[in-house]
């Protein structure tokens, strides 16, 4: 079983690589949005710089891609929000068995964020535009549910399968 463990084991760097690119991701559109930001307010009191009316919708836009996408950085690592107050009196074996029935659970919800939230950027989100910009798509709002969905998916994966091979193999302690 050990052989098993240390073979799907090799798959780990790509999770890396997907972690990394999300995170590289989520620092572009943070200073994306510090710039978009800073441009709207110092165009509003000093003259030669422009205050274009699109920046507060690109900004939101912005915002939601980073808001999600990091809430899947966080289940790889693992700082989602749980509940630890009951832990130190549980058997570790439960604790185990709550953590992956968690993980199962945000499993079912990061498969409903793909299909649900595809199915909104491509009929609601389609139809729509943005006001201060209207050749570009509301779809590009909706999206990033379905991105942040399909990112869970990815993080969940690793994480059930780190679940429930410490159900088979001892941790090692440095």
């Amino acid at each position: 079983m050990e052989s098993f463990f240390k073979t799907v084991d090799g798959i780990k760097p790509l999770y890396d690589v997907t972690y990394k690119i999300m995170l590289v991701i989520c620092k572009i559109l943070l200073v994306a949005d510090i710039i978009i930001t800073s441009m709207s307010v110092f165009g509003r009191y000093i003259p030669f710089i422009p205050d274009p009316s699109w920046t507060e919708e690109i900004v939101l836009t912005l915002m939601a891609y980073m808001a999600v996408l990091s809430a899947a950085l966080a289940i790889r690592r693992g700082a989602h929000i749980r509940m630890t107050a009951l832990d130190r009196y549980l058997p570790t074996k439960l604790i185990k068995i709550l953590d992956l029935l968690s993980d199962v659970c945000i499993m079912f919800l990061a498969f409903v964020m793909l299909i649900v939230g595809w199915q909104y950027a491509s009929t609601i989100g389609s139809k729509g535009v943005y006001v201060s910009l209207p050749k570009l798509s509301r779809f590009w709002m909706y999206f990033p549910i379905p991105v942040a969905g399909l990112a869970m998916i990815i993080f969940e994966l690793e994480a059930i399968y780190n679940h429930i091979k410490g159900f088979f193999v001892k941790e090692e302690k440095n």
